[in-house]
C-alpha cells in the first residue's frame, strides 16, 4: 500500500517520539513532540492505563497531562471513525466522524523539516 492510500502514513512520523507537551488551546487540544504537533479539533478520548477518559469531561485534563513523557509506539487511522496514538497500555484517540466535528476538519498533524523544525507545508489533515 502506498503512502497516498495509507491513512496512517503521516502519523508514523510520531512513532518513537516522546510527547513533550499537552496544550489546551481555546476549543482544541494539541500534543507536542519537540517539533511535530498533533492538533485535535474534535474532543479526544482514550485510555491511560486502565483509566478511560473523554475530553472535556471529568478529570480528563489531569489524565491527558500524564501523556507528557510517554513514547509513541504505534498508531492507527480508521477513516470516518478515529485516529489513535498508542504507547504501551495508553491510547490517545481523536474522533473523525462527522457528528464529532464542528467544522470540516477533525485533526491536523504539522510535520517537521530536515532540521526537525515544524513545517506547515508538511500538514496532514483529517
Amino acid at each position: 500500500m502506498t503512502a497516498a492510500h495509507d491513512p496512517s502514513a503521516s502519523l508514523r512520523l510520531l512513532i518513537g517520539r516522546k510527547v513533550s507537551a499537552v496544550s489546551f488551546v481555546r476549543d482544541y487540544v494539541e500534543l507536542h513532540f519537540d517539533g511535530p504537533v498533533l492538533r485535535a479539533l474534535t474532543n479526544p478520548f482514550g485510555l491511560y492505563g486502565c483509566r478511560a477518559w473523554r475530553f472535556p469531561e471529568g478529570q480528563s485534563q489531569v489524565v491527558m497531562r500524564a501523556f507528557v513523557g510517554v513514547v509513541i509506539d504505534g498508531c492507527e487511522v480508521i477513516p470516518g471513525r478515529y485516529l489513535a496514538l498508542d504507547s504501551g497500555e495508553h491510547r490517545f484517540a481523536v474522533p473523525l466522524d462527522d457528528e464529532s466535528r464542528i467544522g470540516p476538519e477533525a485533526a491536523h498533524l504539522v510535520g517537521v523539516d530536515e532540521n526537525g523544525q515544524p513545517d506547515p507545508r508538511l500538514l496532514s489533515v483529517w
